[in-house]
């Protein structure tokens, strides 16, 4: 072995540049790869040695693998890149006089957009450089992000999806705080801490005595969500569905319910580290995704079965609906009534207010908005920006009284 321990190892020299090229990718598809991993990785392959592709995998696993979340990403990015230029059978080959058989392919998994995006980053590059220079005049004109963050999610092409997506989960979240009657310990404040005070006193042997504060605790609302997944709102609950995911991500007590037909609890899918693999175990939990909506239906189960369980502390509730619904005016009235008064604000997010003429005419929109606080639009990305304003305390211009609707329509 050489001094490095790199070119010796690899067959042609080949064996170090791939795992380089193969460690780029994990960088550029979101995980912490470093040039010393990348050296660790060549090393545990020299001392590993190329038995067979699961003891290949299992090494790089080792070295490229620090948390649970980077699993999937690896597993997809490993497959890909391995089993589609054939290395890890063609180094076997040159080693073993019997090449092992290819694996029976897979379906697809989690991280496997993000990793196919990692891979074609770099040849997008390199058609770049081969591509003339075109340079076109851009004066007057607004740049991609803003046509972007203004643009209907149900007229974004999927490259457009995947950037919405991106842009949602990097999305600044509301940092809304209220008091709580339990108290915490405070450096000061007009609430003495007695116990606290005692204990520091005894510790000093009960001749000094260092007061002790307390003060209300500051938390973060619950948040319930509720998503209309029929076929009309399926387009925009997809993509709602990763701002959840941050925001499940990034504070406790945040219940997420998708409806359609039936009520399903997704808040135990939205905790999985990975939006897409979050994502695609909700896509499994439900069955009527895309399909009709009963929306007093779905609001009477959760008010009888779930609003006792997860509706405690004030919480904000999220309904994400266009309120076109098949059930009647004198069931949807009275389920709205109760779950309005069972929370401490309740938003209504229906995306038919990207339209400039959208009247409140709909017999299940006159019936849901006399109990709304607010309504909302949540068509665009900018949508999802004022509602992060909202949440957070902040006014935005947009029109959101339901009684101005109820009047205008």
């Amino acid at each position: 072995m050489s001094e490095t321990g790199v070119s010796e190892a690899a067959p042609g020299g080949r064996l170090a540049d791939n795992i380089v090229h193969f460690a780029r990718t994990l960088r550029a598809a979101g995980l912490p790869v470093g040039p010393a991993a990348v050296v660790d990785a060549i090393r545990a392959v020299e001392a590993a040695g190329l038995s067979d592709r699961e003891d290949f995998y299992w090494t790089l696993h080792s070295i490229f693998v620090k948390k649970r979340e980077h699993r999937a990403v690896f597993d997809e990015a490993f497959r890909i890149f391995w089993r589609s230029r054939g290395l890890v059978e063609k180094m076997l080959a040159l080693l073993s006089p019997v090449a092992p058989t290819r694996a029976a392919p897979e379906k697809p998994k989690a991280g496997q957009a993000r990793v196919a995006q990692a891979l074609n980053e770099g040849h997008g590059r390199q058609a770049e450089q081969e591509k003339e220079r075109i340079e076109v005049d851009a004066t007057f004109t607004v740049s991609g992000k803003e046509v972007l963050q203004k643009k209907d999610f149900a007229q974004m092409t999927a490259l457009e999806i995947e950037e919405a997506k991106a842009a949602l989960r990097r999305l600044v979240l509301p940092v809304d705080k209220i008091r709580q009657r339990r108290l915490v310990a405070s450096a000061r404040g007009r609430r003495l801490d007695a116990r606290r005070t005692m204990r520091a006193s005894m510790r000093a042997g009960g001749d000094i005595i260092a007061l002790k504060f307390r003060k209300p605790a500051l938390v973060h609302p619950p948040i319930v969500a509720l998503c209309d997944i029929s076929g009309s709102m399926s387009q925009y609950s997809r993509l709602f569905l990763h701002f959840l995911h941050a925001l499940t991500e990034s504070r406790r007590n945040v219940h997420t319910f998708l409806f359609g037909t039936r009520l399903t609890n997704v808040t135990r899918q939205l905790t999985m580290k990975d939006p897409d693999e979050a994502l695609d175990a909700c896509n499994e939990s439900v069955e009527d995704w895309s399909g009709g909506t009963r929306i007093a239906t779905a609001l009477h189960e959760f008010n009888r079965k779930w609003s006792r369980r997860v509706m405690h502390g004030g919480p904000i509730v999220l309904l994400i609906t266009d309120g076109l619904e098949r059930d009647t005016e004198e069931e949807l009235g009275p389920e709205m009534d109760r779950l309005h008064r069972s929370c401490r604000r309740l938003i209504w997010l229906n995306p038919l207010l990207r339209y400039d003429g959208f009247q409140a005419k709909a017999r299940g929109i006159r019936a849901m908005l006399p109990h709304v606080d607010e309504f909302r639009s949540v068509h665009s990305l900018d949508a999802v920006e004022d509602l992060c304003k909202v949440l957070a305390g902040d006014k935005t211009d947009a029109i959101t009284d339901p009684r101005d609707w109820m009047r205008a329509g």
